[in-house]
This record gives C-alpha cells, sequence and structure tokens, in this order.
C-alpha cells in the first residue's frame, strides 16, 4: 500500500509514521532537494538522508528503502519545467483570483517569470531539469516521475491544475529538439541506474564495510576527495557533497547466494554559484 501521508487538521502531516507493508509519498525528499538546488543554505546534511533512502524516517520502523516514494513533482503543484520557470503559481484560469494552490513552491525561475528567449536562461533552466532528474532517478527508494516532466511539459505555472482539461494539462507530444533532448537524458539515466544494482538497495547504508572488511558501503566526500568531516556537514553555506557507492555495496544475491556486484557510483552535486573540481577519492581496495 502507498500512502499520501497529508491531512487537515493538527498532526495531519504523518510522513514516516505508517507501519511495515506501506510505503510513503515522501514530501521531505521533494523539499530538501528542490530547496538543495534552488540553492538554500543548510541542505547538505539532510539531502545525504534524503539521497540514501531517509532512514531518518523509516529505519526504527523496521521498514527498508522502498518505504520511501522519492518525488520532485506530483499531479498537484508545478510540473518539473514550471519548477524552474517560476517563482509564484499562476492559477488565475481556475477562476478562484490566484488564491488556490500552494504559496510555499520552493522555485526558482533563474531569469524572468514564465518562458524565456535568453539563452543564458534557458541553458540554466535545461541543467536544472537534469539536475532534478539525476537527483531522483540516482536516489535509494522508489522513485516517481509525473509524466511529462521527461520531455518538458508546462502548465504555465499554473500549480493546481485539476480543473483544466484543456492544453493547460494536456501532454503535447510534438516535442521540439530541447525537449527531445531532455527526454534522451531521462532515457540514459534511467538505463544506469536498470544496469546497476548499487543503486537498488533495499537495505539502509551503514556507513562501514559490509562484511567487516573491504570499503564503506557509502563514504561523502568533499571536492578534495576527502571524507566530510562533522564541521562541514554543519556548514549551512556547504553547498556541495560528493556520494561515493562502491560496488560491492549491493544487498542483492543470486540464486546461489553469493553477492551480486555492481558497479561503483560517484555521484557529485554543487548548488554553489561557481563550478569546483573534485579529486577523485581514493578507494576500493577489494571493492
Amino acid at each position: 500500500l502507498i500512502a499520501e501521508p497529508w491531512d487537515v487538521g493538527p498532526g495531519g502531516y504523518q510522513v514516516g509514521n505508517f507501519p511495515v507493508g506501506w510505503a510513503e509519498w515522501n514530501g521531505k525528499y521533494r523539499d530538501c532537494v528542490r530547496r538543495f538546488w534552488r540553492g538554500d543554505p543548510g541542505q547538505v546534511a539532510e539531502l545525504a538522508f534524503r539521497l540514501s533512502g531517509s532512514s531518518d524516517l523509516y529505519e526504527a520502523g523496521g521498514r527498508n528503502t522502498y518505504a520511501t516514494v522519492n518525488f520532485v513533482t506530483a499531479h498537484d503543484g508545478y510540473s518539473l519545467n514550471d519548477l524552474v520557470s517560476y517563482e509564484a503559481k499562476h492559477n488565475e484560469a481556475n477562476g478562484d483570483d490566484n488564491q488556490d494552490g500552494a504559496n510555499d513552491n520552493w522555485s526558482r525561475n533563474w531569469g524572468p517569470e514564465g518562458p524565456s528567449d535568453s539563452p543564458q536562461v534557458v541553458r540554466m533552466r535545461e541543467r536544472m531539469k537534469r539536475n532534478f532528474l539525476a537527483t531522483l532517478i540516482f536516489s535509494q527508494g522508489v522513485r516517481m516521475l509525473l509524466g511529462g516532466d521527461e520531455m518538458g511539459r508546462t502548465q504555465q505555472g499554473n500549480n493546481n491544475a485539476y480543473c483544466q482539461d484543456n492544453e493547460l494539462s494536456w501532454t503535447d507530444w510534438d516535442l521540439d529538439a530541447r525537449d527531445r533532448r531532455l527526454l534522451e537524458f531521462t532515457r540514459r539515466a534511467l538505463d544506469i541506474f536498470n544496469a546497476n544494482p548499487v543503486l537498488r538497495r533495499r537495505g539502509f547504508f551503514a556507513g562501514a564495510p559490509l562484511s567487516g572488511v573491504g570499503p564503506k558501503d557509502v563514504m561523502w566526500i568533499r571536492p578534495d576527495g576527502q571524507e566530510m568531516t562533522d564541521a562541514e556537514w554543519h556548514d549551512g553555506e556547504n553547498r556541495i557533497l560528493g556520494m561515493l557507492i562502491p560496488r560491492s555495496a549491493t544487498d542483492e544475491v543470486n540464486e546461489r547466494g553469493r553477492p551480486i556486484f555492481g558497479q561503483t557510483v560517484l555521484l557529485l552535486f554543487n548548488a554553489g554559484w561557481r563550478s569546483r573540481l573534485f579529486v577523485l577519492p581514493r578507494q576500493e581496495a577489494s571493492g
């Protein structure tokens, strides 16, 4: 069973509180990933939890990474294209004087509000779409992708299109070159995910070798290739994080009960304002 853990009234938000056998739409994943990529301070430590399956929400209750349904966008709210194109909702077409729909969207338009012909703005928005898609696809847990996000669907800034059975909410399958490139990027990312079992663990990371020897099952790194320090985890101005998952960090076995090895994955996240060089970490003597 899958829960949308929202309800009206005090205590209505119950993410993390459902029992074994339930999965949940993880709104904390959505908000953290949105805030990280728009450049908000103080998001790196929580981002690590969200990338690794949200053990802070589900491990104590006896559930695994499949309890978290990770998402950035859903049928309620902005489409992915609009998340990087609008900073305020535009629901005038709904007939409620733009009073309906959520106001806290954690979005950024990266230029003017709405469509832009500026090459710089378009490039930034396309990059941000790919940042969101790659983050979602390569996070541990269940991935939920809103239909049309993989090819740039827009609702023209409307974040509550429940009443719009028209071009505003329909999917336009006549893709231009830009949207075809986004679709191909999404396909490639999903191919990488499907080919590598280290990206779909059931168990949570321990931050230690799986068998007591060899590399840690996950290592969090900084740009110099060294592990993150406690001070860096708590540095609110840090917007950079590396996540190294060795090929041995899979909890799947074959029909003979032997471990299935994947491929080592290095994910690098930079939500800062300038490019950074990363030194590849030394790892995997036996991984």
